[in-house]
């Protein structure tokens, strides 16, 4: 390669991106350079670029987090591997890492967030947490495809993982996206029965499609008549009236309050989806009712090599929920893309002229 790398860089000025050159890094001792081949839009990133959400490293800065790429540069055992890169690049040695946290881990470096992220032709970061990729998921899916395991896929894989699902459980998925249609076809492969909740017919009709068991499109429905529905498919389900696995993906004031309105005996609702905005509830439902309210943050990485094994071995299917973009339509796809234009996960590719 040259000496130069290209990256979108999110700029101080509101939903602006500016295209830049710059000098090809150095690389610590622990650090791989990587060629990236897709980076997935998220909505963490629209959080950033568009609702005023600091990053923690100053603007400007290229965003993204969803990558897998090509070592390019670095030790000799990782050369010219392919990678995903995790979402969350904990530190391996402190305190929450030793606890098996290390997703929360407080010296945690993130692309996008803390140095700049896969929007770009080449990203440095540590290779101590690389998921590498083998051929064999590479015959069914390109590389740039598998960047959607970064946070897409790995976050709900874990955060199921955490509910404790269990073989003919009742899963209920508020918010069928880029992210919520991956919980529910997980949560389905735990063997869990799964109602999948939007307010998106063709999202719901998708779902159902890759095996979801109901759906149910709540737009303009009140929150006592969407119970009632949902205690009705779980009869017809014939599932437990307990024990419900509740997992909040829509990231909406308005689903995170329908989630915790499902609420009943020895729950569990998982809060997945971000917003700012807050809601009013009664915590005193968790105790009446013996619940539990958990929330997640992306991925360890130690779940990875899990989440791969889904996808290469063809029992979770990635390649009809996203859609690759030239990375040079960035502004147009995250101003569709918060616009909810798209019903698949954008990936964008590099187009940049390489030297």
């Amino acid at each position: 390669m040259g000496n130069s790398i290209y990256s979108w860089q999110m700029t101080e000025l509101k939903s602006e991106f500016k295209l830049t050159e710059k000098k090809k890094p150095e690389l610590k001792e622990s650090e791989v350079l990587v060629k990236v081949s897709g980076c997935g839009v998220c909505h963490t990133d629209l959080s950033f670029w568009y609702f005023g959400v600091p990053t923690r490293h100053a603007l400007p800065l290229a965003l993204g987090h969803e990558i897998s790429g090509i070592v390019v540069e670095g030790p000799p055992e990782w050369m010219n591997k392919k990678v995903i890169i995790p979402a969350v690049l904990p530190c391996g040695e402190c305190e929450l890492c030793e606890k098996d946290r290390s997703n929360i881990c407080q010296n945690q470096l993130m692309p996008g967030n803390d140095f700049d992220g896969g929007f770009a032709s080449h990203v440095k970061v540590p290779f101590r947490f690389l998921c590498p990729v083998d051929n064999a998921v590479l015959e069914k899916y390109s590389l740039s495809q598998l960047s959607v395991i970064a946070d897409a896929v790995s976050t709900p894989y874990q955060v199921i993982t955490k509910s404790g699902i269990a073989e003919g459980d009742f899963a209920i998925v508020i918010g069928i996206g880029g992210v919520g249609i991956y919980a529910a076809l997980i949560a389905k492969i735990k063997g869990a029965k799964v109602l999948a909740i939007d307010i998106d017919s063709q999202k719901l009709e998708t779902a159902r499609q890759n095996g979801v068991d109901a759906i149910l499109n709540v737009k303009d429905m009140g929150i006592k008549d969407i119970k009632g529905k949902v205690k009705e498919i779980s009869k017809e389900l014939g599932v437990s009236p307990y024990l419900w696995k509740i997992f909040e993906m829509s990231g909406t004031k308005a689903g995170q309050e329908l989630g915790f309105a499902l609420l009943s005996f020895a729950s569990t609702m998982s809060v997945v989806g971000f917003t700012l905005e807050k809601l009013e509830v009664r915590l005193s439902n968790l105790m009446a009712f013996d619940a539990q309210l958990i929330g997640t943050w992306g991925c360890k990485p130690e779940l990875y090599p899990e989440v791969l094994e889904l996808v290469s071995s063809g029992k979770l299917n990635i390649s009809q929920f996203v859609e690759i973009f030239p990375m040079s339509k960035i502004k147009e796809v995250f101003k569709n893309t918060l616009e909810h234009k798209y019903t698949k996960r954008s990936i964008l590719v590099p187009d940049f002229k390489l030297e």
